[in-house]
């Protein structure tokens, strides 16, 4: 063999490693479609220019959404069946998908996780069945319309556990594990390629994390990738930071910690920034996604913004008079 083939050889190995690579997620939470769809709301580019949000978040640089699934929400809105028609939009443009079950029919966050209507009075086992069933029969709907997913989330930000109190962390470990453990093998039924994500808020704050992951682990729950979210705002109010810069550093730290001790991957599922402040607000994300791309040693794989289209009542959004603030050139 010559040089010149051996060096042709070797070029060729690695342009084909580098185009296996996965990509670095860009994504951001745009369950809101159909509601400000109904709403009579229009969204526009940076240009004014009228765009179908969808596109527009691809527009913007995203390479990737995320979408919240309830259970029984009373105006459809976040169904499995609301879910699909979205998803099919993203799907069509190639955009990978994350599907986030909040097990609830509404909001679920670390300040309340509420059983849905239908499963009030099951007992653990009743529930577990019921929490697999709604799992897969979600999952298996966007399957049978050709939907592919790349990650789901077992609950939306369960720094207490979910499902309170048959599931809360703090009073029942076991049962919370136990509630994972039946999201998680109901994701793989379907998806058996799926990441199943286990996502806590404020991602600087190492002992939250410990408190959770250490617990699934005592009990045999699994999971892929640790999600997290990271607001700098909320930090600072809640005294787990002084600076943005703080909570930047201390999530790459957390980053790197835990990604040696669980042997797993890690993703920002949920940031945002004051939508008021959109320069202040860009240099902010621009820092975060840098700061995960380079400082946290590959284990974070990416980045989503929740509800950049927020105005009014949401201080977090990323828009102004319905178009994107300089904020979401940070994506690009």
């Amino acid at each position: 063999m010559t040089r010149l083939s051996t060096l042709v050889i070797l070029i060729l190995a690695t342009w084909l490693h580098i185009a296996a690579q996965e990509p670095f997620w860009l994504g951001a939470d745009i369950s809101a479609i159909s509601e400000l769809e109904a709403r009579g709301w229009k969204l526009y580019n940076a240009n004014g220019e009228e765009r179908e949000y969808t596109a527009l978040s691809q527009e913007m640089g995203l390479n990737a959404v995320r979408y919240r699934v309830w259970v029984n929400p009373k105006d459809d809105k976040c169904s499995p069946n609301d879910v699909l028609q979205m998803a099919l939009r993203a799907q069509k443009l190639g955009l990978a998908i994350m599907i986030d079950f909040h097990y609830s029919d509404w909001w679920a966050d670390p300040g309340k996780q509420n059983i849905p209507q239908a499963w009030k009075n099951m007992d653990y086992q009743q529930m577990k069945q019921a929490l697999a069933e709604h799992t897969k029969q979600t999952l298996q709907l966007l399957r049978d319309n050709g939907v592919e997913v790349k990650w789901v989330q077992v609950g939306n930000e369960t720094t207490d556990g979910f499902l309170w109190d048959t599931g809360r962390a703090s009073t029942n470990m076991e049962q919370y594990a136990g509630l994972t453990q039946a999201g998680y093998d109901a994701v793989k039924s379907v998806y058996p390629d799926a990441k199943v994500i286990v996502h806590l808020d404020a991602g600087c704050d190492a002992k939250r994390y410990d408190f959770i992951f250490d617990g699934l682990k005592q009990y045999g729950a699994k999971w892929d990738i640790i999600g997290m979210s990271v607001y700098p705002y909320w930090d600072r109010k809640a005294k787990l930071t002084n600076t943005w810069r703080e909570t930047i550093k201390g999530v790459c730290s957390n980053i790197r910690r835990l990604a040696q001790k669980h042997n797993c991957q890690l993703m920002i599922v949920e940031t945002g920034v004051e939508a008021k402040k959109p320069l202040k607000g860009y240099r902010i994300m621009k820092a975060l996604i840098d700061a995960a791309k380079h400082d946290c040693e590959g284990h974070c794989k990416g980045v989503f913004y929740w509800a950049p289209e927020a105005e009014g009542q949401y201080p977090l959004g990323a828009f102004h008079n319905h178009r994107p603030t300089k904020i979401m050139k940070a994506f690009k």
